[in-house]
């Protein structure tokens, strides 16, 4: 799991542990809003990714952690790079994978600092106030908390099926390789369904 994105907590007592769940949260918003609207230069992009890697200095994230979790999302990146960079060229592509890869590396940056449990609390306190007008609170957060720990599970669930197939030496299809990711996760789903209906969340 420590090669999985945003499945890692690691545990500490540095400035970005310590700063409220909500404000980090709040952050990582501003954060992704701001550069996906502003920047519009390579270079002002790299800025921004050299921003986060130094919060993870700060955070005192190891550096095979810090790889570990990066190194998963540069495929795809590299894809939607080269993609743009046929579309509408090499400047815009560039920007557009560093302004990606900084948003995905602030987020990797909030879990690893940041427990599921305190980001929930942070979210219903902050929502609160909308409760009386009809706001489920406790159901975006309970949705929130879901989304995060889901998609490093289903990132596994991906992993496990591609080793699967190596150790037996087998091709790459997307039909035998689709099949088993779409079973577990179905199984996944259902499983979690019942698990919350048991304790009441669909009331």
């Amino acid at each position: 799991m420590r090669n999985i994105p945003l499945g890692v907590h690691l545990p500490g007592d540095t400035l970005l542990h310590r700063l409220p769940a909500g404000a980090k949260f709040l952050a990582l918003l501003a954060f992704i809003l701001a550069s996906t609207f502003l920047v519009k230069d390579p270079r002002v992009a790299t800025f921004w990714l050299g921003a986060v890697a130094l919060g993870f200095v700060v955070a005192r994230v190891p550096v095979r952690v810090a790889i570990g979790q990066v190194l998963p999302v540069l495929p795809v990146l590299a894809v939607l790079g080269a993609f743009q960079w046929w579309q509408r060229g090499w400047e815009f592509a560039l920007t557009t994978v560093l302004v990606l890869l900084a948003s995905v590396a602030a987020a990797m940056l909030l879990t690893l600092t940041t427990t599921i449990a305190e980001l929930m609390a942070a979210i219903e306190r902050g929502l609160s106030p909308f409760e009386r007008f009809g706001l489920p609170v406790e159901t975006i957060s309970l949705a929130v908390s879901l989304t995060l720990r889901l998609i490093p599970l289903q990132l596994a669930t991906v992993h496990e099926v591609l080793a699967a197939r190596k150790a037996r030496g087998a091709g790459f299809s997307v039909a035998a390789f689709g099949t088993p990711v779409l079973v577990r996760s179905i199984r996944r789903a259902r499983l979690l369904a019942e698990a919350l209906i048991a304790r009441g969340a669909a009331d």
